[in-house]
C-alpha cells in the first residue's frame, strides 16, 4: 500500500510534471553574436537554468561554467553567456559610383618645317670648296621640289655672298637643282637630293667656274686703261712727223 500511495503520490505527479514540462517552452529568440563575438542570452521571466540549456542546446554545466555559477539560480534580467561567435559580417552600403574621368584625344603633331638655302658660287680655282673671296654668280636657275609634290620653288641666284633662301617647307625629301648660268662650267654636281627634318636649316653650295670663250671675250687686266694712251701717243707722233715733213720742205725751197 505505501508503495502504491508512493507510486500515486509521487511518482504520478512526477510524471505530470516531466510530461507537462515541455509545454511550458516558448520560442527561443537565436542570440546573435555581438561586435565582440559573444553570444549572451537575457533571463526572462520564468526562465530556469534547465528550461535555458535545453531551449539554448547548452549543456547545464557549460553554462555554469561559461557564467561562472556556482549553483542553478539566475535572476531575470541577468545577461548569460551561451558561447562565442563570429562576429556580424556587416554589408557595407554601396555608395555612388565614381564618375569616369574621359580619355582625353592624344593630339596628333603638327608637321614641322625647315629651311633651304642655295649659293652658285664661282669656284675661281676650280677646286669644287667654296673660299670666302668666291662670290655669287648671278642670273642662274634653282629649282626645289618635295617628291610627294607638297612643295615645289624656283628662284634666280644673285650676285653677292648671300645664299638664295627657301623658309617654311614641310618636312620630305626635296631634289634641289641648278642650272649654270651661260659662259660657265659647273664644278660640283648640279643637283643634289636630301632629307629635310622639322627644324633643319640645311645650306647647299654649287660652285661654277667661267669657261675659255667667256675668258678669251674678257679684255686683258691693264689693256684697257693703256690702250687710250698709247692712241693719243700715236696720234700725237703722226702729227710731229707731218710737221717736221712740212718744215723739211720749206727749208729745202728756200735754198
Amino acid at each position: 500500500m505505501i508503495a502504491l500511495l508512493l507510486i500515486s503520490g509521487w511518482l504520478i505527479p512526477s510524471m505530470t510534471t516531466r510530461a507537462a514540462f515541455p509545454a511550458q517552452l516558448t520560442p527561443f529568440p537565436t542570440p546573435t553574436p555581438g561586435p565582440d563575438g559573444r553570444i549572451i542570452y537575457i533571463v526572462q521571466p520564468g526562465d530556469t537554468l534547465i528550461r535555458i540549456s535545453l531551449i539554448s542546446g547548452v549543456p547545464i554545466e557549460e553554462l555554469r561554467g561559461l557564467n561562472k555559477l556556482t549553483g542553478d539560480n539566475i535572476i531575470v534580467g541577468q545577461e548569460l553567456l551561451l558561447g562565442l561567435g563570429g562576429p556580424v559580417i556587416q554589408t557595407p552600403t554601396p555608395g555612388p559610383s565614381p564618375t569616369p574621368t574621359p580619355e582625353l584625344p592624344t593630339p596628333t603633331p603638327l608637321p614641322g618645317t625647315g629651311i633651304i638655302c642655295v649659293l652658285l658660287y664661282e669656284d675661281l680655282n676650280g677646286d669644287a670648296l667654296r673660299q670666302e673671296s668666291e662670290n655669287a654668280i648671278p642670273s642662274g636657275a634653282i629649282s626645289l621640289a618635295e617628291r610627294s609634290g607638297k612643295a615645289s620653288f624656283t628662284a634666280e641666284s644673285r650676285s653677292g655672298s648671300d645664299p638664295v633662301c627657301f623658309n617654311d617647307l614641310p618636312e620630305g625629301e626635296y631634289t634641289i637643282s641648278v642650272a649654270i648660268p651661260d659662259g660657265y662650267n659647273p664644278t660640283t654636281i648640279n643637283t643634289i637630293n636630301i632629307k629635310l627634318s622639322a627644324g633643319d636649316e640645311t645650306y647647299l653650295d654649287f660652285g661654277a667656274q667661267k669657261n675659255s670663250q667667256s675668258l678669251a671675250e674678257e679684255p686683258t687686266p691693264g689693256r684697257s686703261s693703256s690702250s687710250p694712251l698709247l692712241g693719243i701717243v700715236g696720234v700725237v707722233f703722226l702729227l710731229a712727223g707731218i710737221l717736221l715733213g712740212l718744215f723739211g720742205t720749206r727749208i729745202l725751197r728756200g735754198k
